[in-house]
């Protein structure tokens, strides 16, 4: 049994060291932090409801895998979205939401130099919203009462580099309903900055 951990832990770091070795020569896997701002509305079926962008913020971690000019982005997010509704009787109402999103995104850098790049990406979104906050009338509170916590979106954006800083513009869209009774989806725009630590 002995044998087999000194071996498997020998196994273990000569890989680890493989990897580190190749990251530090060419650069392939990064990993950094991000921040910025998101602006959100929802779309409903509802015919006494319009949705109007919201402002609210981001913060979280991002890594990145290269190859070539191609590349993989993976993210942990945590958003604070708000949106507001407005009725045809000139109310309106606030929603506002916490989450942790997890977008994993393909890209393509169209300029690819050491310091620069300029890229276009698109993939996939996880959402678990897990604070929701709804000041409103006690109809739409029932509507949302069932607000759907998990939720899959599709993104995709243009972004730059230079050096270690990266900024990248996105549009992000449910595909699932934050509220089955007013089939409301989230749809947002994303300006977001951040620093690769290596």
């Amino acid at each position: 049994m002995k044998q087999q951990f000194l071996a498997f832990s020998s196994l273990l770091l000569c890989i680890t060291c493989s990897v580190e070795t190749n990251a530090q020569q060419t650069r392939v896997f990064h990993i950094g932090i991000k921040g910025g701002a998101n602006f959100t509305k929802t779309s409903t079926e509802s015919s006494t409801l319009e949705g109007k962008y919201g402002l609210g913020y981001q913060g979280g971690i991002m890594t990145r895998m290269d190859f070539g000019s191609l590349y993989v982005q993976g993210e942990a997010l945590l958003n604070k979205r708000k949106t507001t509704f407005e009725t045809h009787e000139g109310t309106s109402t606030k929603l506002s939401w916490t989450s942790v999103d997890i977008p994993v995104v393909v890209g393509y850098k169209f300029v690819n130099t050491k310091d620069f790049n300029v890229r276009a990406f698109a993939g996939g979104v996880y959402s678990y919203a897990f604070k929701n906050n709804l000041s409103t009338s006690r109809a739409l509170q029932e509507g949302f009462k069932t607000f759907d916590k998990s939720n899959i979106g599709i993104t995709g954006g243009v972004g730059i580099d230079y050096k270690n800083f990266t900024a990248d513009l996105r549009y992000e869209t449910g595909l699932s309903s934050i509220s089955k009774e007013f089939k409301s989806k989230p749809h947002s725009f994303t300006l977001g900055i951040g620093y690769f630590l290596f």
